[in-house]
């Protein structure tokens, strides 16, 4: 967690790591190249930027989740050569770009040609540094304190839907067990699948017959193995039921029902606050964060956020059969055959503009929380990592 200024609060960014398993399930589109994809847009840009970090003495202080299904797949022998074979064919075709587009209405595209290319085999070279070991790469950023690492379930199985107690407790277990063993110790946070929370209570499942069943809440199943907090959608907050305060101790002090209502410098039902959960009238461990969506849509939104902005990269059009990428945006409605030529030269001023506006808009949410409650607050923004490799 960040802190935006001390007086006015903290940011958290939350980065979510997952593909489901791909390896020996084929290559393209959804087979193994996903993965490599993720890799070389997603996974190796991020590892640059918290070395980059580390040489200037930055803590950036993000929380990263790798899911286990994820890092089993990056731990794999047949992942690392197949970056890397992935990276020279990227490589190599970018060259067969530029070669190719002199003499025809794209030689304009052959500058970005030969920075892709450039960009794949500096990327294979970074990969060969850290001897094909990505995740021991962000190991040691998370021990230097620049991230936080999250685990997950074992096979990212959906909590609401999970029939029995025992299989929701091994999904826990199980997925913990696999981050310890490739991290050297247990997170403290995890991500809950979809962010997908399902309270105690009497459950009638939708796809056999049979009577309800009691069921365990979410937050107890984690809870019971050590983990301190997890990620909600707004909703769950928003919509919460405030049963006590907490205080010094984990004392607690009852209010009425329509408290919520009227008391409101409490910070009822707020997003940017930091929540306890009571599950079956126990006081769990562990707190729960929710995504704040005024802060969120500008990074994720491709109608009103960033993503919308004409002069960034377009991710649907590529140059041919599992080609590269050379147009930009242009408009959300647009249609792909009228994308215009990507333009590399006005990408840093777009992304210190939007910089600026969206830490006036961090220091507005929490200014505004301020001076409702009389308190800091913490806006969380939880994102999946690949929308970063997408624009």
């Amino acid at each position: 967690m960040a802190a935006a200024d001390k007086d006015e609060g903290g940011f958290c960014l939350v980065l979510h790591g997952h593909l489901p398993w791909v390896v020996h399930h084929g290559r393209w589109p959804h087979g193994e190249d996903w993965l490599y994809e993720a890799a070389a847009e997603t996974w190796l840009p991020l590892l640059a930027v918290l070395d980059t970090c580390a040489r200037e003495g930055i803590r950036p202080a993000w929380t990263l989740g790798l899911t286990p299904i994820l890092l089993e797949q990056l731990s794999k022998r047949r992942f690392q050569d197949g970056l890397r074979h992935f990276l020279t064919d990227q490589a190599a075709r970018a060259r067969a770009d530029a070669a190719a587009f002199p003499g025809t209405d794209l030689a304009d595209l052959v500058p970005l040609a030969l920075h892709w290319a450039e960009r794949f085999e500096r990327q294979l070279e970074a990969f060969d540094a850290i001897g094909g070991d990505l995740i021991g790469a962000f190991r040691e950023h998370a021990v230097a304190g620049r991230i936080e690492l999250l685990s997950s379930n074992a096979t990212h199985g959906y909590h609401p839907l999970i029939l029995h107690d025992a299989c929701g407790r091994a999904q826990v277990r199980a997925g913990l067990r696999t981050s310890e063993r490739h991290f050297g110790w247990r997170p403290r946070g995890v991500w809950l699948p979809e962010r997908a929370y399902r309270p105690p209570s009497s459950w009638w499942p939708p796809a056999v017959h049979g009577l309800p069943r009691d069921v365990t809440g979410t937050a107890t199943l984690f809870a019971d193995e050590g983990v301190r907090f997890f990620f909600v959608d707004t909703h769950l907050v928003r919509g919460a039921k405030a049963e006590a305060l907490v205080g010094e101790g984990d004392k607690t002090m009852p209010v009425s029902e329509n408290q919520p209502e009227w008391d409101v410098m409490r910070g009822w039902r707020n997003e940017l606050e930091p929540h306890r959960v009571v599950e079956a009238g126990r006081l769990l461990p562990l707190q729960v964060l929710a995504r704040c969506p005024e802060v969120s849509e500008q990074v994720w939104s491709g109608k009103i956020g960033y993503p919308a902005d004409g002069r960034y990269l377009e991710f649907h059009k590529r140059h041919g059969f599992r080609g590269l990428r050379y147009w930009r945006v242009t408009s959300s409605e647009a249609d792909l055959g009228d994308k215009l030529p990507y333009d590399q030269g006005v990408i840093s001023a777009a992304v210190h503009d939007q910089a600026l506006h969206f830490c006036d808009l961090l220091k507005g949410r929490l200014r505004m929380h301020r001076d409702r409650t009389g308190r800091a607050g913490t806006v969380c923004a939880p994102f999946d990592a690949e929308l970063f490799g997408h624009w």
